[in-house]
């Protein structure tokens, strides 16, 4: 949650095992005292404090775009912006926001938001907090990236100074700016990251030392482990490097930046997506068979981050002769609010369809690729959508690999913490209404797998919260019952991922084996 450092006072929340309730907390890490600050089903987020404390601005919300902002002051919860579920009538259907991050002014007297109100892909806009309701629109100046993408980020650096950061094809840009309240514009006046040498990769991390007047920040690419660099100079122009992390034993020349490989897909919607070949210093011959990678969330992006779990995973497979595909499909976030709605209520539609058509109409075309020999890979959302593809279209897969996706919606619904049930309920579907709970069954993998003709591999961690381990379990157990070829490996001590070193190195040659026995690379 939000820190401040200097006065060491913390706000985060926790949830509830017991019912859905999170609460909010403020902690003293001098004292070790927590005190409560709210709580809801839906949870508070401080986005936002002032100097001294007794202002904070606090958002929740219901689903991605559905937010609402408030001004806690000295105890009591004042409305910003948005209309809370508590005063919406049943059924009533509320225009989307797309409240994000939230910052104090220079003044205190109003907030700096993230909203989709002025721009589907996000823009910056002012509350004046004696005039709730009103958002005004800040003029933005100076931006000077080109590319699919979103505004993400806005963040307060020292006095009328703020960080304004952007998901641009899945890269990072970042910028320092300069606000003037009178006229509600942002002018960017620095371009930190973006630019050569921080292009074509993603921020983990970056912190302002406001009285060193230094940025420090971690950086990864999809050839690049993360490194922390530093940036200073009154032009933003003093950079130093404090790290050399190196993919040990594998020179550059030999990994994959990828290239670009956006499609338009069946009904004419651009899709973004990237191919990753094999190096041709490898020297494999002949047209490459192709593992069909989806990301999870399913409102989430895959991102040339070599930190994250899928690049490695990436990189290790064309390193063995595979190429790799890998789109960001309709729900996915970083190209504004409209695209990551697409999803809501419509697990298993619309964007399994445009899997389909990039392995049936996009991919085909590109003679160094053999989609005959083809294998389907995704974990999380993009498990259960490996298993919509296994069992809606099995003529498309030599091999599936499944990492704790859910199998029956049903059963998922009822197993995920409580606290995430409300939201389920408008995102996803409530099973206690009956064409919902129809709608649950159909979208369900478990009402498709019997269909299933090529090997499966599915993965799970035995400590996973969200997908318990229990659905894949059912999985297998259900469609070994059926005689079709499917195993199981869960490690025991992993939840909802693979983090441990000596659990990924076995998790990778797992995955890569099993394709290459299928595949024949």
């Amino acid at each position: 949650g939000e820190c401040d450092r200097e006065k060491g006072l913390v706000y985060l929340q926790a949830e509830r095992r017991d019912k859905p309730m999170q609460e909010t907390y403020l902690g003293d890490l001098k004292t070790g005292k927590l005190t409560k600050i709210a709580e809801s089903e839906w949870g508070y987020g401080v986005a936002a404090h002032s100097k001294n404390h007794k202002q904070l601005l606090i958002g929740t919300g219901y689903s991605v775009g559905d937010s609402v902002f408030y001004l806690w002051s000295n105890g009591k919860m004042n409305l910003l912006y948005g209309k809370p579920i508590e005063n919406r009538k049943q059924g009533e259907q509320v225009p989307l926001n797309g409240l994000g991050a939230g910052v104090f002014s220079p003044s205190e007297k109003g907030a700096i938001v993230t909203t989709s109100i002025f721009a589907d892909t996000y823009s910056l806009g002012f509350i004046n907090f004696k005039k709730p309701g009103e958002l005004s629109p800040i003029k933005l100046n100076g931006v000077v990236h080109k590319g699919m993408g979103e505004m993400e980020n806005v963040a307060h650096l020292k006095d009328n100074r703020y960080l304004v950061t952007f998901n641009i094809d899945g890269c990072s840009w970042a910028y320092e700016g300069i606000f003037d309240e009178k006229k509600l514009t942002m002018n960017l006046k620095y371009v930190l990251v973006g630019r050569e040498p921080f292009d074509s990769g993603m921020i983990e991390h970056l912190d302002y030392n406001h009285v060193e007047d230094v940025f420090t920040f971690s950086f990864s690419t999809a050839t690049s482990p993360t490194q922390i660099y530093s940036i200073e100079g009154k032009q933003r122009n003093d950079l130093s490097l404090h790290t050399n992390e190196k993919i040990l034993g594998i020179p550059d020349s030999l990994l994959s930046k990828g290239e670009d490989a956006s499609f338009a897909s069946h009904d004419g919607l651009r899709v973004s997506a990237r191919l990753y070949l094999p190096s041709p210093k490898l020297g494999f011959k002949g047209t490459r068979p192709v593992v069909y990678y989806i990301h999870g969330g399913p409102q989430g992006q895959e991102r040339p981050d070599f930190a994250w779990f899928s690049m490695p995973l990436i990189q290790f497979m064309t390193l063995k002769g595979f190429a790799v595909f890998v789109p960001n499909v309709r729900g996915s976030t970083g190209y504004g609010l409209s695209y990551t709605k697409h999803v809501d209520r419509d697990w298993g539609g619309q964007d399994r369809l445009d899997h389909v058509h990039a392995m049936t109409k996009v991919l085909p075309k590109d003679k160094r690729l053999d989609v005959k020999r083809a294998a389907v890979v995704g974990r999380s959302y993009g498990g259960y959508m490996t298993l919509m593809q296994a069992g809606m279209h099995p003529d498309l897969w030599k091999a599936s690999c499944d990492m704790f996706g859910p199998y029956d919606l049903l059963t998922f619904l009822d197993r995920i913490p409580e606290t995430w049930k409300p939201y389920f309920k408008i995102a996803l579907g409530d099973p206690s209404k009956p064409e919902e709970k129809d709608f649950l069954i159909q979208r369900s993998p478990k009402s498709h797998l019997h269909n299933m003709s090529a090997p499966m591999l599915v993965i799970q961690g035995r400590n996973d919260p969200r997908v318990v381990a229990a659905e894949s379990e059912d999985l297998v157990r259900e469609l070994q019952a059926k005689g079709k070829p499917i195993s199981l490996h869960i490690f025991e001590d992993e939840g909802h991922d693979v983090l441990k070193y000596e659990n990924r190195v076995t998790c990778y040659n797992a995955i890569t084996d099993f394709f290459a026995k299928h595949l024949n690379p």
